[in-house]
This record gives structure tokens, C-alpha cells and sequence, in this order.
């Protein structure tokens, strides 16, 4: 899938040196500039490498220079891409040095991932591994390659094929994968193998871990820090499942009022392990609290404690004797094996205060033992989370897609955390850049109420200018937290979203809006297409729970994704499940990012259903527009212009191409003109300068208007379409002389025979023109041809017969 495959390089070790979100972000500096010079040469590299933030501030441009001069002396030398590359990082290595190797060359990392040497921590990639292999052991496919050796780099090597990061994922989150989408072979061919890499990606987005610096190809090529990152979000995940008042209501037993109870809702699961850890460790008497999972457990003294008050049938006052920190911390862990805790961690760890390894430790001994109990005398605190399973949903879902934007503040709970507008106004800057004043924006923590109001009264102002609809909605109610509103206003911030990515996309669109009726018939059309036959009324239909359509539209739109074999008639309520889970797989695996769960499409949830084509729609669209762009690039001999196309931010992504466009999909887009007749909704052409203009670019000779014939459905051979029309249009041809000369009552060469009357010389003139339209849009759909040659052929036929009149 292109939109995930990445930049790829020659030289495999220069490839290495960079990051794909690096790559795509110096590829796109590149691109720009030799479009705008034309000759990109070694004395334009100074001023552009000042410029770039890795650079900023550590190193000026006299510098640069003085570098670039050592390796390359000739200012005149051409610079291609991996030149380019390799200058960046002379360059990189001074600034280094002149910062000492840490400031300067850590401000890459804030916009993406630093490009200097990433340390792995073996302790964690111990870890790491062993769960995968207490996990896993029993995978029908991956049995065989396991256990993975820690002291190895096998477990890198494990992951490039996908398999095993979406078996760990469902390990997480079971159900998130259909594994009938795995491709699981012994030797997977490249589109296979990127197949699994995006349905991992896309699935782990939709469970709540962070990847937006992580591309197909960052995982393809095992880059260590990327994939230990990625795998250990997807452990705490798994770690922290059941730390949440669903999974576990007893947890309500650690507050003592309402008001305690809806802080605690609010809270993430790391702060709610830590005020679980302390309400135990209070009542055992320990008298010091813990604030972070590193510095305060250091000396072992806490987990001591821990553990006496968790299980006292194994107490002994031993931990607690022992002075040496490092035998504190075996005798914990040897006390911690007999509740069934593996060993994740060593001694060393413990002492060493490494938190991601004291987080899953403190969180498993949690799931083993957590010593709490059902009150009845706070029951009432429960029936503070009995929201319908609707609400629930949607909050999960807007949650998951939130987080995905790679906003800086992470949101447990959409209720709670929203509810100061500042996570919403990081929001609207993602989806919308610039829309949002930061000057007028108060940033958390907020103890004055009224601050939080001025936030959320600015997300309302700029939700008007994006054209919601905020009738009788006030700041005031999302700070109140108002769930209906608040879901309400994050589905038309989603569905703005998702209608700007596709309008942005097709920049041939002129800035025409998209519609939900668009996205709709795009997709029954696409279907039809396909040679299928199911159809859309709206997403109501409730046709749609058996998951026939949507399967449809994705095989439409990339034949190979969909094994028809795995597919059910979704009669039943089993059926309809199956369906469901696969069509969210095979949609995540082709390269949609979407966080919809098999429920929303059995039960027709509207916007459920939308945002699911419209996703569909934008990723065949920008399949398309990549298509251009590699055209685009052929013909330009620079094999660089539009390479950035799979950006983090797809909020520009601008699809056009010089050349003629496709038109396979374009009809969507295209409204008809006065000059112009709309057939199936596509329009056709109906003017010789209108029919040149989109063979010149799209422009209807005024350099505005933009025309598109409909696509054949059928392609038959060139010549026996040719002289089919041209028989045709001798007889078009000759029943246009028939009807004009019996109209006046004269032959059309005798011009020496006055016409009766001028009136009736119009009157003629308008039924000639009337019926030869006719008769050449009823041979265009006759035929259903999108030859520009077969059209200008009927328009000059017409021509020579209006010219002698």
C-alpha cells in the first residue's frame, strides 16, 4: 500500500541512519526546493540546511558551508536525494559535536524520531521477549519459532513479517484482529508482508497506542527502539486491561465519596495502579506514598510491604530485615513467584528504578491479587457508569481516534478529560491548522473554573466557523460534561475530518464540499463496477448488518484483500459477527485507520457506517492520486515531485497532477456546466472545446471549467469501435440533411432558393441542433466509450452539417 510503503534509498546503510517519518520530511524539503530552483546544487545546501529544525539554532549557515566545502568543493555539483541525505548528516555529526552531543541533537526528535544512536535497554528487551514467549508458546504458527533467545536480536527479526504483532495485539485486546486476515506463510512475498505490517499498525492505533512515527517500513526493517517502543505500548495495555470500573467495580472500594469516585474515573490506569498501590500500603502501615513506579520503589521497601498486606499467607518479615536494597529486591521477587507473578524483572531493575519494568510488575501482581472487595455500601458509585452500550461505544471510539492525531495530551476518558477544552483545542489545531489563538488559550492545570469555560467557549467559536451545528451550546456545557453534547460536537468534528481529507485530495475538485450523498454513491458505484450487485439505499439501510456491501466496496477497490472463501451469507446473528470482524480487518489491513467495532456494523450505526466508506473511499482515492503522482514523475524526470504523500498529517495532501487526470473516480467530484449534460451522474462532453480542453488538462478553453467523459466499462478494440461510429454518424450525419431540407421545404446546397421566413429558419435551426445532441450523447452511452477520438469525431460531423446552414 503506497500510502504506508515509505522512502527507500539505494544504499541499505543509508537508509538505516533515518526513520521513515524522517526520510518522508527531508524527501519533502527536497522535493520543494528543486521545484522551485530547477538545478538544486551543492551552494543551495547552506541556506536549506539552516533552515531545517534539526539544525536550528546549533549551527548557522557559515558553518554549514565550512562542512559541506571539506566533503564536497564543488558548489556546482548537482545534489540528487541520497546526496542530499548524505550532506544532512555531515552536517548532523558537526552539530553534534558542537553541542556536546545531546541538546542540539535531540531537537529532531521533537518533531519526529532523532536520527543519533537509539540505546536499547536489554533489561526491557528481556522482558519484552519473555512475555511473548509466555504468551505466544502456544500460537499454531508461531509455536514453532519460539522461545526467541533475549541475548539474540531473533525477536527483530520475528517481527518484520507482521504475524507477531498482530497475534500480541489480540493477546492485548482480544478480538481486535480477525486472524482469518493474517497472511500467515512460511515465506511471505512483500505485499503480503505489508499487508500484515498495516493491519498491525492501523489495529494498534485502534487500541490506543501512539504510532505516529512508526511506518510498515520501520517495522519491515526491524529497527530495535521502534519496535520495542510499539511492543511495549501494546503490553501496558494488556497490563493495565482490567484497571477500570467495568472490568473491575470493586475498585470503587478505594474512595470515599461521589465526588472522589468521579476523579478516579478520570484517572489513567497508571494512576489508578498508584492509588491502589497506597491504599494497600496504608493499611499495612507503611507510611511513605508513591508518586511515580521509578525513584519511590527503588529501595524494594514498598513491594515488601505490598505483598505482606496482599498475601499474608506468605508473609515474612525477611524482605523488610535485609538492609542491602539488591537482596530486598530477590526476596521480593522470590515472594512475588509464589502468588504466580513471573519474572519479568531482575533484582538490578528494581534497584536501578527502571518504571516501564515496575509498571508491569506492580500491574501484574494487581491482576494475580488485587485484595479488594465488593461494598455493598457502594453500589451507588456503580450506577455511575451504567452508560448505554451506545454512548459507550462512541466515547471508545472518539477516545481511540483522538489519540491517534498524536496530540501531546493523552485521553483516558473523553467525559473527564475533555472537559477543561484544552485537549479539544489541541484537536481542532490537528484537523484544522491555525483555526486555533493559543493566546487566548489557558493551559492545564486549571483550577479556575471560569478559564476552563474561556477554552471551551473558544472550541465552540471556531466549531461555528467550521459551520457545525451548535445551536442553543455554550462552553459552559462541555465543562459541565454534557455527554450528549460533547458526543455530539466530537462526531461533527470527526466527520469534518474525514470530508477534508477527501476534499483536500481532490484538488480538481475546486473546493467544491463533500457530501454524505457523495461518499454514498461513489460507493454503489464502485461496487457496481465491480460487478456486484449489491446497493445502498443510505447507511441506514439495514441491509448493510450482513456486511455483503462493504465486503463488495473493498474487493471493488483492491480485488486481492478479500478471501471470498472466509465470507458467510450474513443470515445469522453468528454470520453477520463474522462478516463484521473481517470487513474491520481487511479494511485496517488494506490502510484504513478506523475504530469502529463489529457491533457498530451489525447494528447499522449510522455514522459508524460513514465514516467506514468514506474511509474506503479516501484510501482508493489516494491510491489513485499516487498513481498520478508517479506518472507525474515519469514525465518530469526528477522521480521525486509528490513523494511525501504518506506524511503524518494528511490535512494538505494535494493529489493533482500536471497531465490529464484519471477518471475512474473523478466523476464524483465533477458538476455539470451550462455547456454540459450529466448522464449517470458522471458529465459528458458536449462541445469540441470543452472535449480539447480535457485532453489539454481538464480546462473547458476558458481555463475554468474542467470535463470528464465516463469510463468504459467494457473496453472493446479500437477499430471496431471506430467504424462503428463512423457508419453511425454518416447516418446521424444524413438524417440531419433529411430533417433540415424537409423543414424548408428546400435542398440544403440550393442557397440561390430563398428561405420562406426566418422564423421558421430558427425554428428548424433549434430542432436540428436539439436532435443531433441527442443522437450523439444516445451513441456515446450506446457505446460507453471515454475516447476523446470517437467524440470529436461526432462534433466535427455535426460541425460540417450546422456549417452549412
Amino acid at each position: 500500500m503506497s500510502s504506508y510503503v515509505g522512502v527507500l534509498v539505494s544504499d541499505p546503510w543509508l537508509q538505516s541512519q533515518f526513520t521513515q517519518v524522517e526520510l518522508r520530511t527531508l524527501k519533502s524539503k527536497f522535493v520543494s526546493n528543486k521545484t522551485q530552483l530547477g538545478r538544486f546544487t551543492v551552494g543551495h545546501l547552506p541556506p536549506v540546511f539552516e533552515k531545517l529544525k534539526a539544525f536550528n539554532g546549533t549551527i548557522d549557515e557559515d558553518e554549514i558551508k565550512s562542512v559541506l566545502d571539506k566533503s564536497y568543493p564543488n558548489a556546482d555539483d548537482e545534489v540528487d536525494f541520497e546526496f542530499f541525505l548524505r550532506a544532512f548528516l555531515s552536517v548532523q555529526a558537526r552539530g553534534v559535536e558542537k553541542s556536546g552531543g545531546s541538546k542540539g541533537a535531540s531537537s529532531f526528535l521533537k518533531t519526529s524520531t532523532t536520527t543519533v544512536h537509539h540505546a536499547i535497554n536489554e533489561s526491557e528487551k528481556a522482558s519484552y521477549v519473555s512475555h511473548v514467549n509466555n504468551y505466544l508458546r502456544d500460537d499454531p504458527f508461531l509455536k514453532s519459532y519460539l522461545p526467541i533467545d533475549p541475548a539474540t536480536n531473533a525477536f527483530f527479526d520475528l517481527v518484520k513479517d507482521g504475524v507477531l504483532l498482530c497475534k500480541l495485539i489480540n493477546v492485548a485486546v482480544p478480538g481486535t484482529i480477525d486472524e482469518r486476515a493474517i497472511n500467515t506463510k512460511k515465506t511471505l512475498n512483500p505485499w503480503e508482508r505489508n499487508e500484515n505490517l498495516t493491519l498491525g499498525l492501523n489495529s494498534a492505533k485502534a487500541i490506543g497506542c501512539t504510532v505516529v512515527n512508526i511506518g510498515t517500513q520501520d517495522i519491515a526493517e526491524g529497527r530495535p527502539y521502534l519496535v520495542l517502543g510499539l511492543i511495549s505500548q501494546i503490553i501496558k495495555i494488556q497490563m493495565l486491561a482490567d484497571l477500570n470500573f467495568k472490568k473491575t467495580p470493586s475498585l470503587f472500594q478505594l474512595v470515599d465519596d461521589t465526588q472522589d469516585a468521579e476523579e478516579l474515573m478520570g484517572l489513567a490506569p497508571e494512576k489508578v495502579l498508584l492509588k491502589w498501590m497506597n491504599f494497600h500500603l496504608k493499611k499495612a502501615g507503611y507510611e511513605k506514598q508513591v508518586t511515580n513506579f521509578s525513584s519511590d520503589l527503588k529501595d524494594g521497601e514498598a513491594y515488601a510491604y505490598l505483598l505482606n498486606a496482599l498475601a499474608p499467607e506468605h508473609s515474612t518479615h525477611v524482605a523488610l530485615e535485609t538492609k542491602d536494597p539488591t537482596e530486598r529486591a530477590k526476596k521480593v521477587l522470590e515472594q512475588a513467584e509464589k502468588l504466580d507473578c513471573k519474572r519479568y524483572l531482575s533484582p538490578k531493575d528494581i534497584v536501578d528504578g527502571s518504571a516501564n519494568l515496575n509498571l508491569a510488575f506492580v500491574a501484574q501482581i494487581f491482576q494475580h491479587r488485587n485484595g479488594l472487595t465488593v461494598d455493598d455500601s457502594k453500589t451507588s458509585f456503580a450506577e455511575m457508569m451504567t452508560d448505554d452500550v451506545e454512548t459507550s461505544r462512541e466515547e471508545r471510539c472518539f477516545r481511540l481516534w483522538i489519540n491517534s492525531l498524536g496530540t501531546a495530551t493523552y485521553v483516558n476518558n473523553v467525559f473527564e478529560d475533555l472537559r477543561n477544552g484544552w485537549v479539544l483545542l489541541e484537536v481542532l489545531d490537528k484537523v484544522s491548522p491555525g483555526s486555533v489563538n493559543w493566546k487566548h488559550a489557558n493551559k492545564p492545570p486549571i483550577k479556575m473554573p471560569f478559564k476552563k469555560v474561556e477554552n471551551c467557549n473558544e472550541v465552540i467559536k471556531i466549531g461555528k466557523e467550521l459551520r457545525f451545528s451548535l445551536v442553543n451550546v455554550a462552553g459552559n456545557d462541555i465543562v459541565q460534561g454534557n455527554k450528549k453534547l460533547l458526543l455530539a460536537f466530537l462526531w461533527q468534528l470527526m466527520r469534518y475530518t474525514m470530508l477534508q481529507l477527501l476534499r483536500n485530495l481532490r484538488s480538481h475538485s475546486q473546493g467544491k464540499e463533500i457530501t454524505d450523498a457523495d461518499i454514498l454513491n461513489w460507493a454503489n458505484r464502485k461496487v457496481k463496477r465491480g460487478g456486484r450487485t449489491s446497493q445502498a439505499d443510505s447507511f441506514r439501510d439495514k441491509n448493510l448488518s450482513s456486511g455483503m456491501f462493504f465486503l463488495e466496496l473493498l474487493s471493488a477497490v483492491e480485488p486481492r484483500v478479500v478471501n471470498w472463501s472466509l465470507v458467510t451469507n450474513g443470515e445469522t446473528e453468528e454470520d453477520k459477527k463474522l462478516n463484521a470482524t473481517y470487513i474491520i480487518s481487511v479494511a485496517r489491513k488494506l490502510g484504513c485507520s478506523i475504530f469502529l467495532l463489529p457491533e457498530d456494523i451489525i447494528e447499522v450505526n449510522q455514522k459508524m457506517m460513514l465514516i467506514l466508506a468514506a474511509s474506503i473511499m479516501y484510501w482508493s482515492l489516494q491510491q489513485q492520486s499516487d498513481t498520478e503522482s508517479t506518472v507525474s514523475e515519469d514525465a518530469t524526470d526528477d522521480g521525486d515531485a509528490n513523494s511525501v504523500a504518506g506524511e503524518i498529517s494528511n490535512l494538505s495532501i494535494d493529489g493533482a497532477s500536471e497531465s490529464s487526470p484519471t477518471v475512474q473516480d473523478q466523476e464524483l467530484l465533477t458538476k455539470a456546466d451550462n455547456d454540459e449534460d450529466e448522464v449517470d451522474g458522471v458529465t459528458v462532453a458536449t462541445d469540441v472545446e470543452a472535449t480539447a480542453g480535457h485532453r489539454n488538462g481538464g480546462d473547458g478553453g476558458d481555463g475554468k471549467k474542467k470535463c470528464v467523459c465516463s469510463p468504459s466499462k467494457h473496453p472493446r478494440s479500437f477499430k471496431w469501435n471506430e467504424s462503428l461510429v463512423g457508419v453511425c454518424g454518416l447516418a446521424v450525419a444524413s438524417c440531419l440533411d433529411m430533417l433540415f431540407s424537409k423543414t424548408l421545404e428546400v435542398p440544403l446546397r440550393d442557397i440561390s432558393v430563398p428561405y420562406r421566413s426566418s422564423t421558421h429558419t430558427l425554428v428548424a435551426e433549434d430542432i436540428v441542433v436539439k436532435t443531433a445532441l441527442s443522437l450523439k450523447n444516445a451513441l456515446l452511452l450506446a457505446w460507453n466509450e471515454d475516447s476523446l477520438v470517437l467524440q470529436l469525431f461526432l462534433d466535427s460531423q455535426f460541425i460540417v452539417m450546422t456549417a452549412f446552414w
